[in-house]
């Protein structure tokens, strides 16, 4: 049995929630979202929580069961809360700035690499070695975040490159003479 999939979501104050079929629409303070659950789970509304029951005891139904109830939980906490991918940039020279809806990068190349920001993420800089990307759809964020790594990941020898904050980076030892 699921133990992720067992537990109702709790619908947190000024988030409501509406299901029509197999689609849960849940709005909040932050806007709105929705997800369309497969055929193998149920979904319903019992007061002010939010519950996904497999259709059967297949593997699928047991896999969707869990997988379905934390998209609905992510659904909850990024029209309340939101969510937020901090990353910090390490190496001489290199840097990060906002210009409208792109974020300017500097490192260490012989261009800028111009990152166009898309729609539903908003990327803030307050230093200029900060990169801050938020949003209310947490894949979305995620992807953003792993896209502007992707330009400069950090080296083993001397850590440059652009990192999560909180991020171990496992460290070389350089040539002995």
């Amino acid at each position: 049995m699921s133990r992720i999939g067992r537990k109702p979501v709790t619908l947190v104050k000024g988030v409501s929630a509406s299901i029509s079929g197999q689609t849960v629409e849940v709005k909040g303070p932050k806007g709105t979202r929705s997800f369309t659950a497969g055929d193998d789970v149920t979904l319903t509304i019992e007061g002010e929580t939010i519950k996904v029951t497999p259709r059967g005891l297949s593997k699928r139904a047991r896999q969707q069961w869990g997988m379905s109830r934390s998209m609905v939980q992510n659904l909850v906490d990024g029209v309340s809360a939101g969510f937020k991918k901090e990353m910090e940039i390490q190496g001489v020279g290199y840097r990060a700035a906002m210009a409208g809806n792109v974020l300017k990068l500097s490192l260490g190349y012989s261009h800028e690499v111009n990152f166009e920001i898309p729609a539903g993420v908003t990327i803030t800089s307050p230093k200029n070695t900060e990169i801050i990307v938020e949003g209310i759809d947490q894949q979305l964020v995620g992807q953003v975040a792993a896209n502007i790594r992707e330009w400069k990941k950090p080296e083993p020898y001397k850590g440059k490159g652009i990192r999560y904050k909180g991020e171990f980076v496992f460290r070389k030892e350089g040539k002995k003479k």
